[in-house]
């Protein structure tokens, strides 16, 4: 059976199957060769479309916006460049565990390799960073074809959100005519009878979570009840079952657990009596690192952020470390993990609590705990102390404005890490999002908005300046949908983690090479995409403009202007008055 329209037959069974599945959300670049999948998708009833201009900010905010919906999200370019502009996004939602299907138009075949403009070779565009990938030929419309389209797209979206989630990638080749002639879609359409009548996914994919047999979490068990000396490590996860679970098997066998703000362990109403969120300040102190020497090391979740955490883990590499990971990956750059299991997360802690009896001897989690504030109370008091900015004020402050339900946004380089540091732990649930995937500048802006656009709560991204510059572009998706979003731009003037590096000791080339001032004013750039923009002068009215954007809503920018030099100076002060502390609380427990 032919049709006048086979393309849009095609595209209109993939979009069904898209939202059959689960997809509620599209980002489209604009462009001709794209035009079947776009009026597919801008007919269907349940389907937002989000049309951006730019392929790289929209690859992003597609990235955002599926890591705050914890599901699919599509993402639709025309040929050429367009889809190579998707690659920083499709990147950072492979290593990023995202999962996103991104769709991209195509020539046909008789026009690859001949000149034909807006024509690349875009088979494995994305090469190994798409975990699958279909090539798919000019469209006809046979009910055989249809049926195709429907198990491919429905295959494309498993594949694409079991574990460990991440990108797929469909090329769809189309021929002219790409507009509609006469009706798109008549009635009776081979589009329309090869779908399931129950608005059911055309094939049904039954999923089922990695657990350890019972003979497995007993051995581990059995090893563990003869450590006391242990250690659990979480890293950027978003699993919002993963907290409770955690900090329950972390209570009963008596180790603290290390909570990354982006584990989501760090904040929420969970109990967090075992929760040590100022271990980046602790183990600067290789002396501390030594009087807190584990036995064994549990770890889960990503690569944790913190480096003085990373080397106390290799430093202990003598220790017996288990990394948990659902897809058996090595979060592990120092190679010092004795076990990977391949085990979901939360089961592996929920079967090994209930396998472990309660310890006794409570001594070695006492002295972490108590570390840990001695840590905490040092870093506040040296921050309430300062009569001068400083970027880890920022999250001190943070800390104690930020609602219950807030999103908060991380940018890569220092404001990660000093999110990390600075940040503590409280009862209110803040969830902590970032690229972590990559750990790329590029993208945040456009992520964090893709966060709000799908979010309940107040969504805050805190960036600094060279990731601000790298995706101005972003932040027309604010004007364009009216979304609300807090930036909070932290602005050394060039790229200010260069100055705790080991380049910093080449002066005479640092500034042109690393230091990367640019002198820019970005008030302009905030108000023609019809921005707020503030500068407030102190903490104090630091907070008072974080809780008048939150209240007033809108694009809203507030930058914290510092100095890069300064900035080095004030982190190592109060890194120093936090080693001093914690090592006063040790030896006072030793005596």
């Amino acid at each position: 059976m032919t049709f006048e329209n086979p393309a849009y037959a095609f595209a209109t069974a993939v979009v069904d199957e898209l939202v059959r599945g689960g997809v509620r959300h599209l980002c489209l670049c604009p462009g001709s060769r794209s035009t079947p999948v776009a009026l597919a998708a801008a007919d269907h009833a349940t389907l937002r479309v989000w049309t951006l201009i730019d392929e790289r900010s929209a690859g992003f905010f597609a990235v955002g916006m599926a890591k705050a919906l914890r599901a699919p999200v599509a993402l639709l370019s025309t040929s050429g460049t367009a889809a190579a502009n998707f690659l920083p996004s499709v990147v950072e939602a492979r290593y990023g565990r995202v999962p996103l299907v991104v769709v991209t138009a195509d020539r046909p075949y008789e026009l690859r390799d001949s000149g034909a403009p807006q024509t690349i070779d875009q088979v494995r565009l994305y090469g190994p960073h798409a975990k699958w990938f279909a090539d798919v030929p000019p469209p006809g419309a046979s009910e055989a074809l249809m049926r195709h389209a429907r198990a491919m797209t429905c295959r494309a979206l498993a594949v694409a959100t079991n574990e460990p989630a991440g990108p797929v990638h469909i090329n769809v080749q189309f021929r002219e005519p790409l507009v509609p002639l006469g009706d798109p879609l008549p009635p009776a359409d081979p589009a329309s009878r090869t779908a399931r009548p129950d608005g059911t996914p055309y094939v049904r994919v039954v999923r089922s979570h990695r657990c350890l047999e019972a003979g497995c979490v007993e051995v581990v068990a059995r090893e563990l009840r003869e450590r006391a000396r242990g250690v659990i490590v979480c890293g950027p996860q978003d699993h919002p079952d993963f907290p409770t679970a955690v900090a329950a098997l972390a209570r009963r066998i008596g180790y603290p657990v290390l909570a990354d703000p982006l584990s989501q362990v760090r904040c929420g109403p969970h109990d967090r009596t075992v929760v040590v969120d100022a271990y980046d300040a602790m183990l600067r102190s290789d002396e501390v690192g030594q009087l807190l020497a584990p036995d064994v090391v549990i770890r889960f979740g990503a690569t944790p952020t913190s480096r003085p955490l990373l080397g106390y883990l290799a430093r202990h590499a003598g220790a017996r470390q288990i990394l948990v990971d659902v897809a058996g990956e090595a979060h592990d750059p120092d190679h010092v993990a004795a076990d990977v299991v391949q085990a979901d997360a939360r089961l592996f802690c929920e079967a090994l609590r209930d396998a472990l009896g309660e310890r006794e001897d409570r001594g070695w989690i006492d002295a972490w705990r108590r570390a840990a504030a001695a840590a905490r109370r040092a870093l506040r008091a040296y921050v309430a102390g300062l009569d001068e900015p400083f970027e880890g004020a920022v999250f001190e402050d943070l800390a104690e404005v930020l609602p219950d339900g807030a999103l908060l946004y991380v940018g890569n380089s220092m404001p990660v890490r000093d999110a990390d540091a600075y940040f503590g732990g409280r009862s209110a649930a803040v969830r902590f999002l970032g690229n972590r995937g990559a750990s790329g500048i590029d993208g945040l802006i456009s992520s964090a908005l893709g966060a709000a656009a799908v979010s309940d709560g107040p969504v805050v991204l805190v960036v600094g300046d060279l990731s601000f510059y790298h995706d101005m572009n972003g932040l027309l998706a604010a004007r364009l949908y009216g979304l609300s979003s807090t930036i909070v731009l932290v602005n050394n003037d060039g790229g200010g983690i260069f100055s705790f590096l080991p380049q910093a000791a080449h002066p005479e080339h640092f500034e042109r090479l690393f230091g990367t001032p640019h002198g820019l004013d970005f008030r302009p750039a905030v108000q023609m995409y019809g921005g707020t923009h503030t500068r407030p002068d102190g903490s104090r009215a630091f907070r008072r403009a974080v809780r008048n954007a939150l209240e007033e809503g809108g694009l809203q920018v507030i930058e914290v202007r510092t100095d890069r030099q300064r900035n080095v100076v004030l982190h190592r002060a109060a890194q120093g008055a936090a080693t001093a502390a914690v090592l006063a609380e040790l030896r006072a427990g030793e005596s």
